[in-house]
């Protein structure tokens, strides 16, 4: 079994920063792919971003010079910081365990209750 739980998510004005952070109870944590996705009202849910096991990340390019995924095995934590926020970010983020493979991102399908973060003025 899985779980997954985010927070760090609020309020912040654009131009502002916000630090998401995700526990995982996953078995043998270091071994996952772990990704942050994120869903914005009447939109699908998308990937923003997602570091490997071997520590390498990707971006979606709507992200990519502000976001920061990063991710602490010893905790089984994954963050995202998030600097230069934009109206347009606004969304509830939410972190995924998966596995990657020739580039790509695959998700195992398992969903924490995400974090909420809106970008207003």
């Amino acid at each position: 079994q899985v779980q997954l739980v985010e927070s760090g998510g609020g309020l912040v004005q654009p131009g502002g920063s916000l630090r998401l952070s995700c526990i995982a109870s996953v078995t043998n944590f270091r071994v996952y792919a772990m990704a942050w996705y994120r869903q914005a009202p009447g939109k699908q849910r998308e990937l923003v971003a997602y570091i490997t096991a071997g520590s390498s990340t990707n971006y979606a390019d709507s992200v990519k010079g502000r976001f920061t995924i990063s991710r602490d095995n010893a905790k089984n934590t994954v963050y995202l910081q998030s600097n230069s926020l934009k109206p347009e970010d606004t969304a509830v983020y939410y972190c995924n365990a998966g596995t990657d493979s020739r580039g790509e991102y695959y998700s195992y399908s398992h969903w924490g209750q995400g974090t909420q973060v809106t970008v207003s003025s």
